[in-house]
């Protein structure tokens, strides 16, 4: 198997090298991705970031349940980032 692979690999190249050259950049453009430390991050940060943003309200002073700001909650929050 190794050998027709070998075999398919040196007459494409010997053919047509253009194709050969962007079939292997198309390959490393969906493979390598996933093999960045970036992705990690980037997944991350998009679990945190919420969909829609809570809509603003007047504080009257008689909401001691509403937090000030969307991430006093006690949901999750990006600490992590602030220490890379």
């Amino acid at each position: 198997m190794a050998t027709k692979l070998a075999a398919f690999h040196r007459n494409a190249w010997a053919k047509e090298p253009v194709l050969v050259v962007s079939f292997t950049i198309v390959g490393l453009a969906v493979i390598l991705p996933s093999l960045s430390p970036y992705t990690k991050y980037a997944s991350m940060i998009n679990e945190i970031t919420p969909y829609s943003y809570p809509v603003p309200l007047r504080d009257d002073g008689n909401m001691p349940d509403m937090p000030s700001h969307p991430q006093d909650s006690l949901g999750p929050s990006l600490e992590w980032l602030k220490k890379l």
